[in-house]
């Protein structure tokens, strides 16, 4: 199990998400900051705390309206305009500021894959669910920008990186032109 480090505000937000997930019993992963910050040794000081979870259509108006309840700002119209992302935006507040957070519903098959092969991570006290190394290298492999493409080649030296499995999930979404030699 990996363990997590994370700063005042981000660290509260992280356990705040953690919590409202489970309360609504969805399965989720964390990905994005968190997960680099499991695999790759990083404190998470700044960003977004970006999710993955398995849901329903109708269980995202579910997660709003219970986060509004639980300290996180709610913003209607970015609730509205994110519709057809299958996202669920919010802000969790804090006194040293706000945390963006970023619920993604696992709509697709590879999202759902990608969920259930998460792995255990700590933060504190709390027990959490990150991407696998190999999902998260997926993730930046097509975001395409320096910081990504440098944490991906990171994740891929980890002794615990699966390539194989890698390699097996970049071709299964037409994506065989990135494969890594296993």
């Amino acid at each position: 199990m990996t363990a997590l480090r994370a700063a005042g505000r981000h660290r509260r937000a992280i356990e705040a998400v953690a919590e409202l997930l489970a309360k609504l019993r969805l399965e989720s992963i964390f990905v994005g900051n968190v997960a680099r910050a499991a695999w790759l040794g990083s404190e998470i000081a700044s960003g977004s705390v970006d999710v993955i979870a398995l849901m329903g259509p109708q269980q995202k108006e579910q997660v709003a309206m219970m986060a509004s309840n639980r300290g996180f700002r709610v913003e209607r119209e970015e609730i509205e305009a994110s519709e057809e992302l299958d996202l669920v935006p919010l802000n969790y507040v804090d006194a040293e500021g706000d945390v963006r957070v970023h619920v993604l519903v696992a709509s697709n098959a590879l999202y759902s894959h990608m969920v259930r092969g998460g792995r255990e991570s700590q933060l504190g006290e709390r027990v959490l669910r990150v991407a696998a190394p190999e999902d998260l290298a997926l993730m930046l492999a097509v975001a395409e920008d320096a910081e990504s493409l440098h944490d991906r080649e990171m994740l891929i030296r980890l002794p615990e990186f699966n390539r194989h499995a890698y390699n097996s999930r970049l071709a299964s979404i037409g994506l065989g032109g990135m494969v890594v030699p296993e």
